[in-house]
């Protein structure tokens, strides 16, 4: 099951909708809430922005020359092939969510590392999470709270340090999360814990990104796991 195509073309993946959605992120080009059809994540080798004076003016000009002005765009230096995909479902809602994951930025929230510690610091956690219900701007808001907890709680249970430090990774300094639902009528009010949104929402964005960080670190010998591979799975 899903709610959108997703198109690998390395450097570029791109999820699209077959209807408008309202999206809610923090992207470098659309940031806050916005209308469109396309979310785009652009892989960016670690030494293709060092002498770029102003990234943004550069990222939209690479997702405009690839007829992509009006997607939320993501950038990272993860290989964007890697990507995770999960379907979850509860009761008759279904959340469609793509993570795709590299910790050497990863930081412990409350407690900066800081880039000139680990100069080698490319690494961020992008995710997507489609709600198959339209959303209220209220809702959309508690839902994107729900999937950086959900981000947040994989991460602790993998257990990742950073070379020389003692806590776990919670995330990384230039994470992203785009949450998107249908443009319709009667949206949502609710997608909080207690809803079958907030379930899915949840489940979707904690199994992704779980299987995206055992990836990451079985690539690296961090731990002993084994990547899941980016077939999408579902729980319905």
């Amino acid at each position: 099951m899903s709610l959108f195509d997703l198109a690998c073309e390395r450097p570029w993946l791109t999820a699209r909708f077959p209807k408008s959605q309202t999206m809610l992120s923090w992207s470098l080009n659309r940031p806050g809430f916005a209308r469109g059809r396309e979310v785009a994540w652009l892989e960016v080798g670690n030494a293709e922005l060092r002498d770029e004076a102003d990234p943004v003016s550069w990222f939209h000009r690479r997702l405009a020359e690839r007829g992509l002005a009006e997607a939320v765009g993501l950038m990272t230096a993860r290989n964007v092939a890697r990507y995770e995909r999960v379907f979850a479902c509860a009761d008759d809602v279904g959340v469609d969510c793509v993570v795709t994951l590299g910790l050497n930025n990863g930081e412990r929230v409350g407690r900066r590392i800081g880039a000139h510690l680990h100069p080698l610091n490319a690494g961020t956690i992008n995710i997507l999470c489609a709600v198959s219900r339209p959303l209220t701007e209220a809702a959309l808001l508690e839902a994107s709270s729900l999937a950086t907890q959900a981000r947040t709680v994989a991460l602790v249970q993998l257990g990742y340090r950073r070379p020389g430090q003692r806590d776990a990774v919670t995330g990384t300094g230039t994470d992203c999360i785009v949450v998107a639902a249908p443009a319709g009528p009667m949206p949502e009010a609710f997608a909080g814990m207690h809803t079958a949104i907030g379930e899915a929402v949840g489940d979707a964005v904690h199994r992704a990104t779980s299987a995206a960080a055992r990836a990451w670190c079985a690539e690296r010998g961090e731990q002993s796991m084994t990547p899941s591979g980016n077939a999408p799975t579902a729980s319905c």
